[in-house]
């Protein structure tokens, strides 16, 4: 057991249990090599097993390798592709356990097909479940975007599943788990000699706590979570005593810092938990092992260990197969973790601007899904209404935008017609808070909106709006308006004007989607001066304002004043720690969703001219400072009328690197 799990183990008051892992000295430091090549130490040795855990996560029912929002195929994603990275992985070996690892059943135009459109009834099998049940899956956690359709609709489509779930942080208002929280799997395997051996195989699941912030209107009253680690604590030790490895499926990604409970990604806390020997994450959408986590103490990006415990996280829209290979050794009745290899092995290669896909797709899980695929594609071609003008998003984050401005018209239209028969909110100026979704950075250079003008249909609404948030609003001052503005700037690195070298706009590690613009006032951003706030919403510096020049009429803006501001039940909720939006600023809690508001709001203008009007700005930096950022190689053709950018080449990953006048 490492020095921090024992640590861990005193502190909880959980010592004295000896780690799998706590065997061979070195044991978890290997090569590269395939699982048929793991290195052991020279000993006398009982039956040893090499097993090999395989994840998938973060699919959103991305089954097709197929991106309905463009309407064309996309090698990057799809469970088909995935599926055969599965069946490949299993032919290298002759033990395999396959996982998944949540956020299954929304996340793509086909999920919203299916709960708006098609709807699921009892015996019916959702088309995600349809795909999997086809590649014996042993066993699934829930993700935070299980719950966006509601607990009724979720368990319609559980219901279709040919493998179970656990999580053991989520319980129904009387105490009773809503799915199984471990479950305990008596599985045959061979061993080295060929010989054949018994492994009990225990499984134990966790889900962000954050679900009652984002899903409040669905949950409230009818369940709770706790802590991913009181969890752990809870039900590990009695779980690793009743079987021989520990596997937690924790929907939730990896961060560092001290733990301070209820956090959101927890897997690194999680890992210091005794008892669990191997950990499948996700949540975040990225890669593990990988250089996205490189740095963290407790972390091995590249051999793939939190705190020594094997972990892998693998990507997402099923753009990798995660691999956990463990060597186990017999040991009287247990059995013991020698060691262990972690790899997240993609379905495609990047090669400069062009995709090369690894694999093919999967005939028997394709076909699983025909039906419902051709039936997507139908729903989302069908038009809405008409666009004048384009709209992308290629410069969401360095200008006002046409994709945000439309979201936001129609929230202030939607809002504005509510507000208006409220007594206590008749009156009050309505603002829209929006941010853009699909603007590139860790989803790639392809994760852009790009609406040709002409006739809009649904695909292209989905494609604006990717989530099925309900629209609320809340009652907020003047002054809270901006602190909400001050935490949405946090997305930009803080930009020397004394300092001749490029300087990099853009904090990559700061999610797009809490950039929110607010609609209704103007105002510009000194990205000179240092984030008030850090990538979590806590306030980090009280003396730092980035926000200058705020105006609502054209006048300086009331801190006093009051404002109703229309935004989604994620915001409002508290996703994203946005000062003023914490759940208890609501106001307005709608039945309808952000998407369906914006197919509303053309049907009715029949047709819409989106262009954006320019409420915010960079404030002026003098000097001649040399800022980038990185867009769609698509950018050039659609650069906004006075917006001064120009290309400068290549960037990293298949993105175009473009420069920006800061002068004016």
């Amino acid at each position: 057991m490492t020095d921090d799990r024992k640590a861990y183990a005193e502190h909880e008051g959980i010592a004295g249990r000896p780690s799998r892992r706590d065997v061979v000295a070195g044991g978890l430091a290997l090569g590269a090599a395939a699982v048929a090549g793991l290195p052991t130490p020279a000993r006398a040795a009982g039956a040893r097993v090499k097993l090999r855990l395989m994840e998938t996560t973060d699919l959103h029912v991305n089954v097709m390798p197929y991106d309905y929002y463009r309407d064309k195929p996309d090698d990057t994603l799809g469970l088909v592709r995935t599926a055969a990275l599965v069946r490949a992985a299993r032919a290298e070996v002759p033990n395999s356990l396959l996982f998944d690892n949540g956020d299954l059943i929304q996340g793509s135009p086909m999920g919203d097909y299916m709960a708006y459109k098609r709807g699921l009834k009892a015996g019916e099998v959702h088309p995600m479940f349809a795909g999997m049940n086809g590649l014996d899956y042993v066993c699934a956690t829930l993700g935070n975007h299980e719950f966006n359709y509601g607990l009724s609709y979720l368990g319609f489509a559980l219901s279709g599943a040919q493998f179970p779930f656990v999580c053991a942080n989520l319980v129904k208002s009387d105490g009773q788990p809503l799915v199984r929280p471990t479950m305990i799997f008596d599985r045959e395997v061979v061993d080295d000699q060929g010989q054949r051996q018994r492994l009990k195989v225990g499984v134990i699941g966790f889900v962000p706590p954050q679900i009652m912030q984002w899903d409040q209107g669905h949950l409230a009253g009818k369940v709770t979570t706790t802590d991913i680690v009181d969890a752990a604590l809870k039900f590990v030790p009695e779980l690793a005593r009743q079987t021989d490895i520990v596997l937690a499926l924790c929907h939730s990604g990896i961060e560092g810092g001290e733990r301070r409970g209820g956090e959101e990604n927890a897997a690194l806390h999680l890992a210091k938990v005794p008892g669990i020997d191997a950990i499948f994450t996700g949540h975040q959408h990225k890669v593990f092992p990988g250089k996205d986590f490189a740095g963290i103490p407790g972390v091995d990006a590249e051999k793939g260990t939190l705190h020594g415990v094997p972990a892998v996280m693998a990507g997402f829209w099923g753009s990798h197969l995660g691999i956990i290979d463990l060597e186990l050794e017999k040991d009287g009745d247990t059995w013991k973790v020698l060691a262990s290899r972690s790899e997240a092995r993609p379905i495609y290669d990047r090669k400069d601007r062009t995709i090369v896909p690894k694999v093919e797709n999967d005939a028997p899980t394709a076909a699983a899904v025909k039906a419902d695929h051709e039936a997507t594609l139908a729903y989302v071609r069908q038009p809405v209404g008409e666009t004048k003008n384009p709209i992308n998003s290629f410069f969401a984050l360095v200008a006002d935008d046409p994709s945000v401005q439309i979201v936001s018209k129609a929230q202030t239209w939607y809002v504005a017609g509510i507000a208006a028969t409220m007594a206590d909110l008749k009156g009050l100026p309505v603002l829209s808070a929006a941010a853009p979704f699909k603007s590139g950075g860790r989803s790639g250079p392809e994760a852009y909106t790009d609406v040709k003008a002409g006739p809009i249909a649904i695909k292209d609404v989905a494609d604006i709006y990717l989530y099925p948030n309900t629209v609320r609003a809340v009652k907020v001052t003047g002054a809270q308006v901006r602190e909400w503005l001050e935490r949405s700037a946090g997305l930009f690195n803080r930009i020397d004007p004394a300092k001749a070298d490029e300087q990099e706009l853009i904090n990559p590690a700061f999610p797009a989607f809490n950039f929110d613009v607010i609609d209704g006032v103007t105002y510009q951003i000194d990205v000179t001066k240092p984030s008030r706030y850090d990538g979590n919403g806590k306030l980090v510096a009280p003396d730092a304002h980035r926000i200058v020049d705020l105006r609502y009429n054209g006048q300086p803006i009331d801190p006093n004043a009051l404002f109703v501001v229309a935004t989604n039940n994620y915001r409002a909720g508290g996703g994203g720690n946005f000062p003023g939006a914490d759940g208890t600023t609501s106001v307005i809690d709608a039945p309808d969703t952000n998407r369906d508001v914006i197919v509303r709001y053309i049907v009715e203008q029949k047709v819409i001219d989106p262009v954006a009007d320019g409420n915010w700005r960079f404030a002026p930096i003098p000097g001649a400072v040399n800022v980038t950022f990185l867009t769609s190689p698509q950018a050039s053709k659609s650069i906004p009328k006075g917006l001064k950018v120009q290309p400068v080449g290549n960037g990293p990953d298949g993105f175009a690197k473009y420069r920006i006048d800061m002068s004016s």
